[in-house]
């Protein structure tokens, strides 16, 4: 099966073919935004793909239109809710600022980590 980590976070999830970057982060509490519930019409599951982007399914024209809204892109960006395992290996992802700051302002009961 497929893994995920999440390098910041030090957490990774094994998780089946098909399932959504999103949805593994949900599986193990990952601190990824979703304020629109996943439904490619906003832009807080942004990430940053730094390993692995071959394992997921292509960008679609609505999220790349996403995108373009969200805040700092880079080539590595892909939205959590949109880009899929498609193959067995590891995607290796860091959680934008963008995406955080949307998870602890949704589920105001997870304490922020301290940072620095």
């Amino acid at each position: 099966m497929p893994k995920v980590r999440f390098i910041d976070q030090n957490i990774e999830v094994e998780v089946p073919i098909g399932t959504s970057l999103l949805d593994a982060a949900r599986k193990i509490d990952a601190p990824e935004g979703s304020a629109c519930g996943g439904v490619c019409a906003c832009s807080t599951c942004h990430v940053y793909v730094q390993e692995g982007a071959s394992l997921l399914s292509d960008a679609e024209e609505e999220e790349e239109d996403i995108l373009d809204k969200a805040f700092d892109v880079q080539m590595t960006s892909r939205l959590g809710c949109q880009a899929r395992l498609q193959r067995d290996g590891v995607v290796a992802l860091r959680i934008t600022k963008e995406s955080l700051d949307a998870f602890y302002n949704e589920h105001p009961d997870h304490a922020r980590p301290a940072s620095g």
